[in-house]
């Protein structure tokens, strides 16, 4: 009688977990995934440690200006994800003096940058294919300003940040 219970349990559970499980990995692997934000180069719009749903539908995604992206950075042996705003698109030429960026020769409003930047950089084109990201704590952002390289393949980007899911002060859309 034990063995018939633990057969029709299965028989009634064991395709719905798997269902559920197989599709879990779907939505993490092609939709929608969690992360930890691993530094503070993102403050004051991310702060360290906030958690956040990056859509990652690339082809259904338009990247623009402005967007804060998730990527794997051009550096040699890195493991780890960026977090960082999109600041060029193929194309853009980037320029930063005087504390101001400048986008295709334009100066650029940047109301989440907290701090002026110290640095001069550029220009320099972004070339086709490749995007350009800078943290908004510019001053303290290892960031494409220090990379060797400094221009993101497509083909390395994961997905934009959506939504903030914690500390539950913050939850809402990410700008």
């Amino acid at each position: 009688m034990k063995s018939t219970s633990i057969w029709k349990f299965a028989k009634e559970w064991v395709p719905s977990i798997a269902f559920a499980i197989l599709l879990a990995l779907v939505i993490n692997t092609y939709v929608a995934q969690a992360m930890t934000v691993p530094t503070g180069s993102m403050l004051p719009t991310i702060q360290l440690k906030d958690e956040i749903i990056v859509e990652k539908m690339k082809p259904l995604t338009d990247f623009e200006f402005g967007d804060i992206v998730v990527f794997w950075p051009p550096l040699e042996g890195n493991k780890d994800r960026y977090v960082k705003r999109l600041i060029g698109l193929p194309g853009d030429t980037i320029e930063i003096r005087n504390g101001t960026l400048y986008r295709n020769g334009q100066a650029v409003d940047e109301p989440y940058v907290k701090d002026k930047m110290t640095y001069t950089f550029g220009p320099i084109a972004v070339p086709a294919g490749n995007y350009f990201f800078l943290g908004d704590n510019r001053n303290d952002s290892y960031d494409a300003h220090l990379w060797p390289t400094p221009f993101v393949p497509e083909k390395d980007i994961i997905g934009k940040a959506v939504f903030r899911l914690f500390p539950l002060n913050h939850l809402g859309t990410i700008e």
